[in-house]
């Protein structure tokens, strides 16, 4: 593998189509497209300052590196990426990829990141700022999240996540297959129009949530005091630990909790409309 140190490259991509490189201390500057259409890339401490580094790169490790404002949109179209304990503050970074690892990868402006994406795996990652995280992609497995960028998880497919605190609204709307576990989730309108979402040991703020759902599941979940107007038009087997606020119109299916403040059931219910409500 070739080995380049220490060097600084600008312009209009500088090593465009390299095979088996390894980058030391480089510093990408103003230009564009420094890396594209390359394979069996390394990059460790190193610093994109330019735009669109990495488009259709394949097999490529990214480690202790630095994405400023001008790298943005560094990574579309590339596969088989491993990235390790790097920051981005560049938005709108993987673009229609696939095969992409993560671990301790923190993104100050996380907007419209991992759209389009496939078979991500992270660890231990952060995101901040920006709006709709992980639009459209599918087979995700996260372990270790906080992220306060809007709308996260919309029209996603087959994601697991575990130990995550996320704060913002309309998250996990119109999704499919996920399953969250020992996870804080803050903002109103959660779950909305989701298919198979599935809760495990998950703390729930925000109003009205889980409403329009399919085959929803919750396992020894709590809910704060504003959650009112929960699981309307939803289809549902909760187990709630601790008290819910207000319960309204669900649609089929059983909640049991330790403590209902109200259930509302009136004219606009939809049918079969015989959801089991209970309280221990």
């Amino acid at each position: 593998m070739k080995i380049i140190k220490n060097e600084i490259f600008g312009g209009e991509r500088p090593l465009f189509g390299s095979r088996e490189l390894r980058l030391e201390n480089v510093r990408i500057t103003e230009g564009e497209s420094a890396i594209k259409e390359c394979s069996d890339i390394e990059a460790v401490n190193c610093v994109f300052e330019g735009n669109y580094p990495f488009w259709h790169v394949h097999r490529f490790k990214i480690e202790d590196c630095f994405f400023d404002v001008g790298g943005r949109s560094a990574l579309w179209y590339s596969d088989n990426l491993v990235m390790r304990r790097t920051k981005i503050v560049a938005p709108k970074m993987f673009r229609e990829m696939f095969a992409i690892d993560l671990e301790d990868v923190v993104m100050t402006d996380a907007d419209e990141v991992f759209w389009r994406c496939r078979d991500i795996n992270a660890k231990n990652l952060e995101l901040h700022g920006g709006t709709y995280p992980f639009m459209f992609s599918e087979n995700i497995k996260v372990d270790g999240l906080v992220s306060d960028s809007k709308y996260v998880f919309q029209y996603v497919r087959n994601v697991e996540i575990h130990n995550a605190k996320i704060t913002t609204k309309d998250a996990f709307w119109e999704v499919e297959n996920v399953t969250i576990y020992d996870s804080e989730l803050n903002g109103e309108y959660l779950g909305w129009h989701s298919r198979n979402l599935r809760l495990v040991n998950c703390h729930i703020t925000g109003e009205q949530p889980l409403c329009y759902a399919h085959d929803l599941v919750l396992e020894n979940c709590t809910f704060s005091a504003d959650c009112d107007r929960a699981f309307e038009y939803s289809t549902v087997n909760a187990n709630i630990r601790g008290a819910i606020t207000n319960i309204k119109n669900p649609t089929s299916g059983r909640i049991v909790a330790d403590s209902i403040g109200s259930i509302t059931i009136d004219e606009n219910i939809r049918q079969p409309a015989n959801c089991e409500i209970v309280c221990r």
